[in-house]
């Protein structure tokens, strides 16, 4: 027998609140960083405050999931891409919809959970898997994105289509020869055809002409089973597709950081160099006024954007030199930034190859 001691109580419980806290805050900033992208992006689409929320929250739903599922390494990375991709979608989707938010529900948790499926280091397994996620999706979608139009109601809808959601998940996320020996359990069955009723039911009592059962069946059939299966199918099949293709961003993250200090140093001394030559020519028009055209009324903003527009060798519109002291100004801040663009640049990419040259070694398969 080992001596080793097994871990203690308090040792397990401290390295599970660890665990916690790091997912915690991953998953915080893999939120915030889909908010910032999809919020603007709602808001320059549509001016619906419940629109851009239902979009944002689709996506950091979608996105804090994705980025648990594939781990510490890569999962923030392709968790704020793919939800913010996702967030800007269903914010389109809302607003070009004539639909009350209630029917977007399906579609869009098909949606989340096809891409979680083929984007996740583990496949949905069962129908129990794919319910925990479905209710876990609907949860923060009837709470963020319904609440402000269906006030009640919002958060019942989004939780009694999850297990609509779960039957196509779980159904076609096996493979066939899971599909044929595996059977849903009927209590999934059971709330399925309640949804199933109650959508036929509804959508009966909404039609104002006479109600007629074969269209409200087909009606709860094309929004309940139709539509989801064939979102899930397609989000799936196109994250199968992406995700080599967004491994590489978690290989470039290694390079990323042997480049970050070298790179920012270079860029500090860039902008050392605009601020620099901003204080120059404000000094210039100040002590010999008419230097430059444009600038009686220039404040130290216009300097710094006249300033920076010299250095990327751009014409900048309001202010422009007219002088000869004014001329050399702008002719040794453009020989400067562009030196310090070539020679400067050039140096810090010599100085980082040999660390770049250890990664790819690092990162090359061994051959036999």
């Amino acid at each position: 027998m080992s001596d080793t001691p097994s871990p203690k109580g308090p040792g397990r419980l401290a390295a599970a609140a660890r665990s916690v806290r790091r997912a915690v805050w991953r998953s915080a900033q893999t939120a915030a960083a889909i908010l910032a992208v999809s919020v603007p992006f709602g808001f320059a689409a549509t001016g619906e405050v419940v629109e851009v929320t239902m979009g944002a929250v689709c996506g950091v739903a979608v996105g804090v999931g994705l980025g648990l599922r594939l781990g510490e390494r890569n999962g923030r990375s392709v968790g704020i891409l793919v939800g913010s991709a996702l967030g800007a979608a269903a914010t389109l989707l809302a607003s070009r919809a004539a639909l009350s938010p209630g029917w977007l529900v399906p579609p869009l948790l098909a949606l989340a959970l096809g891409l979680m499926d083929g984007l996740g280091s583990a496949r949905l397994r069962g129908y129990r898997e794919a319910l925990r996620e479905s209710l876990l999706i609907s949860l923060v979608l009837g709470f963020g994105a319904l609440f402000g139009r269906l006030p009640v109601s919002g958060l019942a809808a989004a939780l009694a289509c999850a297990p609509v959601n779960a039957l196509v998940a779980g159904f076609f996320g096996r493979d066939p020869e899971g599909r044929r020996f595996t059977r849903p359990p009927w209590w999934l069955l059971l709330a399925v055809a309640v949804m199933f009723a109650a959508v036929a039911t509804v959508t009966a009592l909404e039609d104002h002409a006479a109600p007629s059962i074969p269209s409200s069946l087909g009606v709860a059939a094309a929004s309940l089973l139709l539509v989801p299966a064939a979102v899930f199918l397609a989000a799936r099949s196109a994250a199968v597709w992406l995700r080599p293709r967004l491994r590489v961003y978690s290989e470039l993250a290694d390079y990323l950081r042997v480049m970050w200090v070298p790179i920012g140093g270079f860029a500090v001394g860039y902008l050392a160099i605009i601020v620099l030559f901003a204080g120059f020519a404000g000094a210039l028009e100040r002590f010999l006024p008419g230097s430059f055209a444009g600038a009686e009324a220039a404040a130290l903003a216009d300097w710094v954007l006249f300033s920076f527009y010299s250095a990327v060798a751009q014409p900048y519109s309001a202010i422009s030199p007219a002088t000869g002291p004014a001329r050399l100004l702008h002719g040794a801040q453009l020989v400067l930034s562009v030196g310090w663009a070539l020679v400067v640049f050039a140096a810090v990419m010599s100085a980082i190859q040999p660390q770049l040259e250890r990664l790819a070694r690092r990162r090359k398969p061994p051959t036999d």
